[in-house]
């Protein structure tokens, strides 16, 4: 990893440090951030933080938090905490595998797990051609592993929030029923009438509730993209440009 810029986030409140090639997070993570209900004096662990976009967000809508971010790639888990030192927001970055974290992270309880594991099987398609953006984007660890990892790392009653294609649900929820109960999923449409490509996930660890399927939350106004405008809904808009919490349906 080379050359880097930063790019804006929640309307330019934060400026992050990114790769121009490579692997760049976008308005997944903010969603991630946003759907997140953490308050003040709540512990956070983020698995797969990479340059700590998600954290960050978070981190600026919520002061008060204690935020725990790993990342396998060095390279990556620098930007985080580069990101972290220039926006002076509270990430304690930690360059580890998910599966062999270290002492002072397994020692933790937390009341929030977030995290937005690798989209595609890398047993599926070709590989991206730059190698961070592969190792983000394709999965070397199971998604089964990724929950089970949250579950372990949550204290009882502690919410796992995730975001994923929704081509992957079913191994979601599979994984996730081993630990977890109270299962929402807000799946994210990009348009109105258009089929979900993504799903927003939230679970409580070891706690009885039933399963809610919500309607989709739309990203974008219309049936097409017009012009080079700004086509968000007012609600992501809120999200994005303002950094609001995403309201869960009730």
């Amino acid at each position: 990893m080379t050359a880097l810029r930063q790019d804006g986030f929640l309307g330019g409140r934060l400026a992050l440090w990114q790769p121009v090639a490579g692997y760049r997070a976008g308005i997944d993570a903010v969603l991630l951030a946003a759907a997140t209900p953490a308050r003040a004096g709540h512990g956070v662990l983020e698995l797969g933080c990479g340059a700590g976009v998600a954290s960050l967000c978070l981190a600026a809508r919520v002061p008060g938090l204690s935020l725990t971010g790993v990342e396998l790639q060095p390279a990556y888990a620098a930007l985080a905490g580069r990101n972290a030192a220039e926006t002076g927001l509270p990430l304690e970055v930690v360059t580890a595998d998910l599966t062999a974290l270290p002492p002072g992270v397994k020692a933790r309880s937390y009341d929030h797990v977030i995290m937005n594991p690798p989209y595609f099987r890398r047993d599926c398609g070709s590989a991206a051609p730059d190698p961070g953006r592969e190792a983000a984007m394709g999965e070397a660890t199971p998604l089964v592993d990724w929950v089970a990892v949250a579950a372990r790392r949550l204290r009882p009653g502690g919410r796992l929030t995730a975001i994923q294609r929704a081509e992957r649900l079913p191994e979601l929820l599979c994984a996730a029923a081993a630990a977890f109960g109270a299962i929402e999923l807000l799946p994210l449409a990009p348009r109105p009438g258009r089929a979900a490509k993504l799903v927003l996930l939230a679970a409580r660890k070891g706690r009885q509730g039933p399963f809610r399927l919500h309607p989709p939350l739309v990203l974008h106004e219309g049936a097409a993209h017009l012009g080079d405008g700004d086509s968000y809904t007012a609600e992501l808009t809120d999200i994005l440009r303002h950094g609001e919490a995403l309201s869960w349906p009730g």
